[in-house]
């Protein structure tokens, strides 16, 4: 059986040399990796609750931030602090929390006793690391609320963090009940609008819409293979209401520029057209709702600028 507490250098190199020995240069380096890792594993303290967490991706930033204790996250990709652009609602409070671009070697500096990993992403770093006994967590992709609720509370279980879990699907639901009393009907046709002519579409995305009172107006304007919709398509269709990802007037990179093309202003008087953070859907969670409510404040103005029309 395994000895958790062994520290003494001398019984660690027994360790290192019972391993090795005998061995090629490349089996010998994947034992003594495999050592390392076993070792920063049953020696970590409360072994059923993770105490040094690393998040490799932005998807398991937004979850590990909220649902482990600070002090026991020992990275987050760098994805969570980015501000060139922001691409993560938590890149306010992360400062003071190590953020890593993922590699075997950068994990397994951390000594972790859990590495959260989005499923399909980095297949090389989440061979290497199963190979060498390090714990991974493969956290599935949400296409729905209901797969939010599920893969939460799953989280919550791995993690030694149910109590988190449930209030953030607590305030979750607050903010959809919140959302129905808002939702008017008939649904007003609304069009995402994000850098390089893509369109939102599917999934969390549309769920969350037709909760507010939109529908989304991407597939009747046949996007292209890639996802995208020509400024043309788009100001033929005239959508009643026309979100452009951000919330700042000028753009930030060479792809936001087809959000600010000219040709935009031909929608004045038929198209509410305005800015809003879309952040939140990048990774469907919990925290998504939070645009939730602001689809059906804009889709509000919407239909007070349709009457307008209307009257005139």
């Amino acid at each position: 059986m395994w000895n958790a507490h062994v520290e003494s250098p001398i019984c660690w190199w027994y360790i290192v040399r019972t391993c090795c020995s005998g061995k090629s240069s490349r089996s010998r380096f994947k034992a003594v990796a495999t050592s390392f890792a076993l070792f920063f594993f049953f020696t970590s303290p409360g072994a059923a609750t993770p105490q040094h967490v690393v998040s490799t991706f932005l998807c398991t930033d937004e979850y590990i931030f909220r649902l482990v204790p600070r002090d026991h996250i020992a990275a987050l990709s760098f994805e969570a602090g980015d501000r060139h652009p922001v691409v993560s609602t938590i890149a306010d409070h992360v400062a003071g929390i190590a953020e890593i671009h993922p590699t075997t070697e950068t994990v397994l500096n951390l000594h972790p006793d859990l590495v959260v990993m989005y499923q399909g992403t980095m297949p090389r770093l989440h061979e290497n690391l199963s190979a060498l006994g390090v714990p991974v967590l493969d956290v599935p992709w949400a296409n729905s609320l209901a797969d939010i609720r599920k893969t939460t509370r799953w989280l919550g279980e791995k993690l030694g963090a149910q109590e988190r879990a449930a209030a953030l699907l607590r305030a979750m639901d607050a903010k959809l009940d919140a959302l129905r009393r808002m939702a008017k009907q008939p649904p007003v046709r609304t069009l995402l609008y994000e850098p390089n002519g893509y369109a939102s579409a599917g999934g969390v995305t549309d769920e969350l819409m037709t909760l507010a009172g939109l529908s989304n107006a991407s597939p009747d304007l046949h996007p292209t293979r890639a996802g995208t919709i020509p400024v043309e398509t788009v100001i033929a269709a005239s959508p009643a209401l026309l979100i452009f990802s951000g919330e700042t007037e000028m753009p930030a990179s060479q792809a936001e520029f087809m959000q600010h093309h000219p040709a935009f202003a031909a929608l004045a008087g038929r198209t509410l057209s305005v800015r809003a953070s879309l952040i939140p859907l990048a990774c469907p969670g919990p925290w998504s709702a939070d645009t939730a409510l602001t689809f059906a404040q804009l889709g509000a103005k919407a239909r007070a600028l349709a009457k307008v029309r209307t009257h005139n």
